[in-house]
């Protein structure tokens, strides 16, 4: 049987570069060929197939930032890739990587499945850019694709905000494989034994700096300690929370890991109270599909991707308005309480293995992708 070969491009960093490797890792590869069209300067680690043979990667000048001469480039070179390669599908990632791979699908005439992993307007604080931002996607949600959401949030996103048809929407929930095996830490411990964490860099999606001022409200009434990990990447924050954690006297309760292996983010969630995200947007986000996994309890923002994993009062807690009180009450409630904790870890872990397991949901895209050649 001839192979079903699919472009992904892509700006390979973070969570979208998370999704393509697990991707590659699972999906059956005597049935897929995967082709990556990818940045110059994204990432210098190989990507392998489920059988760990190389994959083959052309690399563009796609950038994070609107750069008018490197996007023309980008998508020129694609266009050349595509007609070379002749692929079934092209899967088109985040809003760089959405538009160059769309513009391709339009010119090549290849269908094209596109995944927004939380839509770029949304990290938008300046009204007339946001406004231009919604603008593109709706326009090109007009066109020969498919919106491949990673979350139920991010597909209702899709329909009611951006314009999407319903019947164009898919959902395939990120999701990645058990955790088996947890790691000894590779760096110093420098922290306490007893914690909370997140995974996260100080910047606007993140919200990292209600986060401190959850950490100060708490301190109030107990000790508490917060862990954050993965500061060092795009953390245009950074400075703002450094100054908050001082003048509100919080150095002692508070670590900032600028960078953290895979094996430490692991190994530090594994040890933790509880995971704590308070993020204005997501969708939906591999660290706390990870501390699920890992059989934590989750007090989380009510953003798009949070709301799909953290049912409440079951695995976690979702707090509405980013209310610092409510975060505040909910963590010490599950600080103090054990049975509570404990009964809500085991149901975090049933969590991940009911809908968030890769090994399990693969199938699932195969299927998509292979329906998708036949429309």
């Amino acid at each position: 049987m001839k192979k079903i070969k699919i472009i992904q491009v892509l700006h390979s960093v973070g969570g979208v570069d998370v999704w393509l490797r697990l991707m590659l890792r699972n999906i059956d590869s005597d049935n897929f060929e995967i082709v990556i069209v990818h940045g110059i300067e994204d990432t210098n680690k190989d990507y392998f197939d489920s059988k760990g043979n190389s994959i083959k990667e052309y690399k563009v000048p796609i950038l994070r930032k609107i750069s008018p001469i490197n996007d023309l480039k980008s998508i020129y070179r694609s266009i050349k890739i595509v007609r070379k390669e002749k692929p079934d599908l092209i899967h088109a990632h985040s809003a760089k990587g959405g538009v160059i791979g769309r513009v391709v699908g339009i010119i090549t005439g290849t269908k094209v499945f596109y995944t927004p992993h939380a839509f770029s307007y949304l990290s938008e604080i300046h009204k007339p850019k946001r406004l231009l931002f919604i603008l593109i996607e709706k326009f090109f949600s007009q066109g020969n694709n498919i919106l491949l959401a990673t979350s139920n949030s991010e597909q209702l996103r899709a329909i009611n905000e951006v314009g999407y048809k319903s019947d164009k929407t898919i959902v395939f929930n990120n999701c990645i494989n058990p955790i088996i095996n947890i790691k000894n830490l590779s760096i110093p411990k420098t922290w306490p034994n007893e914690y909370i964490c997140t995974v996260g860099r100080p910047s606007y999606q993140k919200n990292i700096d209600l986060m401190i001022g959850i950490i100060y409200e708490i301190k109030k009434e107990r000790e508490i300690h917060l862990i954050v990990m993965g500061v060092g990447f795009h953390a245009d924050q950074l400075n703002l929370v450094k100054k908050l954690i001082s003048d509100l006297n919080l150095s002692k309760n508070v670590t900032l890991l600028n960078w953290t292996s895979r094996g430490d983010v692991l190994n530090i969630i594994s040890n933790s109270k509880l995971y704590i995200s308070t993020s204005r947007y997501e969708g939906l986000p591999y660290s706390v599909i990870e501390a699920l996994a890992l059989s934590k309890p989750c007090v989380v923002s009510d953003c798009d991707g949070n709301t799909d994993l953290i049912i409440e009062g079951f695995n976690g807690y979702v707090i509405k308005n980013h209310n610092i009180k409510n975060y505040k009450n909910k963590i010490l409630e599950l600080l103090k309480n054990k049975d509570l904790s404990t009964s809500m870890s085991n149901n975090a872990h049933y969590s991940f293995l009911d809908k968030y397991n890769i090994e399990k949901n693969i199938i699932n895209l195969e299927n998509i992708y292979s329906e998708g050649i036949k429309e």
